[in-house]
């Protein structure tokens, strides 16, 4: 299983160094349809690549470097879709912040796989 593990990091890193990180949303910034959410990291996604709800990759972006730390898969009830958003460079403050955003209504969940 290593080297399956090994040969995604290596995937997702390779993703990071071709893409354009775009930052939409970010750190302490509201979402634009639920005011009461703000953003505890910067938020975005990356150019020119596509996601389950047909838009970009979805990445969090900390301030600890440019290494894929984590991602974290998501289910939302209310859209009735599942996600992968890929943490880059988060501090393990960051990553708990992520985390519960992404738990904290009843209708998404989140869980968080860190990079060995």
């Amino acid at each position: 299983m290593d080297v399956f593990n090994g040969a995604f990091w290596e995937a997702m890193d390779k993703l990071i160094r071709d893409s354009e990180v775009v930052i939409d949303r970010p750190k302490g910034t509201a979402h634009p349809r639920y005011a009461d959410l703000i953003y505890p990291v910067d938020y975005g996604y990356l150019k020119d690549t596509a996601s389950m709800d047909g838009a970009g990759i979805d990445v969090w972006v900390g301030t600890d470097g440019k290494r894929v730390d984590a991602i974290i898969c998501t289910v939302d009830l209310m859209k009735r879709d599942s996600e992968i958003k890929i943490l880059i460079g988060c501090t393990e403050e960051e990553k708990a912040l992520i985390y519960q955003i992404h738990n904290e209504s009843e209708y998404m969940k989140g869980i968080l796989v860190q990079r060995e």
